[in-house]
């Protein structure tokens, strides 16, 4: 039997793997007006309406790198945009198909989807998909909550199948991520995104620094520097280090030497 809970705000819900076909709703409700965006277009995306999440198929889209991911975004409130939804569920062999392999650090039962919205640089409530670690699932979905809540924008949200498990491919198109069984940049190791413990988000405005100042990304060169009061990007101390932070989680810009501004994990890094 499936377990389904829905609470508002932004705080965690109950264990979404104590059920076979365990699923969250987390709804968390919209401010009247938005304080963070632009004017750049966002991807459509596929996913659930404001009050009912629909569930998304087993195959992934795939769009080329870059493109648009397919759909249209949760229906507006009469009285605004939809409040926040996150729904977790289960991953089918197909939903990894390019990100996972026999041998990879988690099992596929380790594994849970999350279909939530989140607001575009076009302003408007988009629906994305997270494939994440089951264990802190609840977490990062409040914390897309609170993302959500204070209108940080976000280019795209979908799997990294959709760039047929590209690493580069999912940058390049701005495309916040997390599982994804492959190596820690420049090292043989796992990275934590492997174990589905780490999530990339906005690439682009985010940008891998190296310590030499470099990055690999040349639609990323306007966002090396820090400070940097732009859409979508991250600075020291700021409300989306702080709501990450408040999950135990810690960020990519705060290393010494090299710099990812993208990159937040349960470990730091």
């Amino acid at each position: 039997m499936a377990a389904l809970v829905g609470v508002t705000g932004c705080a965690g819900v109950g264990d979404a793997g104590a059920s076979a076909t365990a699923r969250t709703r987390v709804s968390v409700p919209a401010p009247a007006s938005a304080a963070l965006g632009s004017s750049t277009p966002a991807a459509p995306s596929a996913g659930p309406t404001s009050s009912v999440s629909a569930t998304p198929s087993s195959a992934m889209p795939s769009p080329a790198p870059g493109s648009p991911a397919p759909g249209n975004g949760p229906a507006p409130s009469p009285s605004g945009p939809p409040p926040f939804s996150a729904k977790i569920e289960k991953v089918s062999r197909d939903d990894v198909r390019q990100s996972w392999r026999p041998g990879c650090p988690v099992p596929l039962s380790g594994l849970r989807k999350i279909t939530m919205t989140y607001w575009g640089f076009d302003d408007q409530a988009h629906t994305g998909v997270l494939v994440i670690n089951k264990k802190v699932a609840e977490d990062v979905a409040s914390v897309f909550g609170k993302l959500y809540e204070m209108r940080y924008p976000i280019r795209r949200m979908v799997p990294v199948d959709v760039y047929k498990g590209s690493d580069n491919d999912s940058i390049d198109a701005d495309n916040t991520s997390a599982f994804n069984c492959r190596n820690a940049t420049g090292s043989g190791n796992w990275s934590n995104h492997a174990y589905g413990l780490a999530v990339d988000l906005n690439p682009r405005e985010n940008p891998y620094v190296y310590a030499n100042g470099s990055n690999a990304h040349r639609n990323a060169d306007a966002f090396v520097d820090r400070p940097l009061k732009k859409p979508g990007v991250i600075n020291s101390g700021d409300r989306v280090v702080r709501a990450f932070g408040q999950i135990g989680w810690g960020w990519g810009g705060s290393w010494s030497g090299a710099k990812d501004y993208q990159h937040f994990s349960e470990n730091g890094r």
